[in-house]
């Protein structure tokens, strides 16, 4: 069996998709990844550079409301906004929640250069913690006899 994670955030259009994508590319089969948002807006042009970037095809992620994982079950739900973490629903199962927050680097304006930097900036730090977060969560898994 292996770990369920949901990433929320507001547009499902940046943050929780690279966290989604990062967290199937770090932590591999033992890990079932998902992202929505509590306003889905579709994924930013960005966040499409960024995966390409990171050789994961963003054929394999679009945008999703939260509404169509309620009554799901995660081992996990992580905001990565502060406004996700305060529309987040209630999940059965108790997962354990998170809170991740990171600034929304769709909000950023000016050259081209500069979004793509808040981009990088944002895969840059979810890189960072998923990959302590992954071996931590595969530990608990293994006492919860899940892996």
């Amino acid at each position: 069996m292996t770990t369920s994670v949901l990433f929320l955030c507001t547009g499902n259009s940046a943050r929780s998709v690279i966290a989604e994508a990062l967290l199937k590319q770090i932590g591999g089969a033992d890990f079932e990844a998902f992202s929505a948002g509590t306003d889905p807006k579709g994924l930013n042009p960005h966040t499409v550079k960024v995966l390409e970037q990171e050789h994961l095809d963003p054929a394999d992620f679009h945008s999703k409301n939260m509404n169509e994982f309620i009554g799901r079950e995660f081992d996990y739900v992580i905001t990565v906004c502060d406004q996700a973490a305060e529309r987040c629903p209630i999940f059965p199962g108790d997962p354990e929640r998170i809170h991740w927050s990171f600034p929304d680097p769709a909000a950023v304006e000016g050259a081209e250069a500069v979004k793509m930097a808040a981009f990088l900036e944002v895969l840059g730090g979810l890189r960072r913690r998923i990959e302590p977060f992954v071996i931590v969560a595969r530990d608990a898994a293994k006492v919860a006899g899940r892996n």
